[in-house]
């Protein structure tokens, strides 16, 4: 009688020990952050590791969390192309979460917003369809394509964001586009200095989703 008890007991303890150990394993397994992106993530024109999604990764292993980050971001991409590579990328990195940046060369080429808009939009359900939380980055196209242009494709990510119901990190240069000296002498793409300035104005968007259940 004694053996059968102490046999039940330690039955129990261990489907209590291999329960707790499934339960924990899935709590700390490791999430995967895939990032699609520009230049503007791409680290064009300075040294790897200094780019803001790098700097990302670091901050996030600092804190002491799971995260690995890929980032799959190709300078010159566009909304089109970065449409036609994500179900590959999907595929390929199995991701928790999706950050887009993307629209910054469709505003320089002067395409359609319409255009950026479905393509994004395409993005954004296709990453949802596959199981991944998304980030949708913004980003202000000069003035001098035109006020009503510029205005219209900065709206257009509010717009997507609400609609589709993901979080939005509204203007990724914001306190950079002020300041020319952080800005490579193409005028275009940032110095290294401005990539910390950059994450700022992404970190509590992504901490946030990388921190949801």
């Amino acid at each position: 009688m004694v053996l059968f008890i102490s046999l039940r007991n330690l039955s129990v303890a261990l489907l209590a020990m291999l329960s707790w150990s499934v339960s924990a394993s899935a709590y700390s397994a490791p999430k995967t952050v895939l990032v699609v992106g520009d230049s503007l993530s791409a680290e064009y024109g300075i040294a790897r590791g200094a780019g803001w999604v790098a700097l990302a990764e670091q901050k996030l292993k600092a804190q002491k969390m799971d995260v690995n980050v890929v980032n799959a971001s190709v300078s010159g991409e566009t909304t089109s192309g970065g449409r036609t590579r994500l179900p590959q990328l999907l595929a390929k990195h199995k991701p928790d979460i999706v950050v887009i940046e993307l629209g910054a060369n469709d505003g320089l080429r002067g395409l359609p917003v319409a255009a950026a808009d479905s393509n994004l939009r395409a993005m954004v359900d296709t990453a949802k369809k596959a199981g991944a939380r998304v980030l949708l980055v913004g980003i202000r196209i000069p003035p001098n394509y035109g006020r009503d242009y510029s205005e219209k494709f900065f709206a257009m990510y509010d717009t997507i964001s609400k609609a589709a119901k993901v979080p939005l990190a509204p203007f990724m240069l914001e306190g950079v586009v002020t300041h020319p000296e952080l800005f490579q002498q193409d005028r275009l793409h940032p110095l290294a200095e401005a990539h910390p300035i950059i994450l700022a104005n992404i970190w509590p968007h992504l901490l946030a989703i990388v921190k949801a259940k």
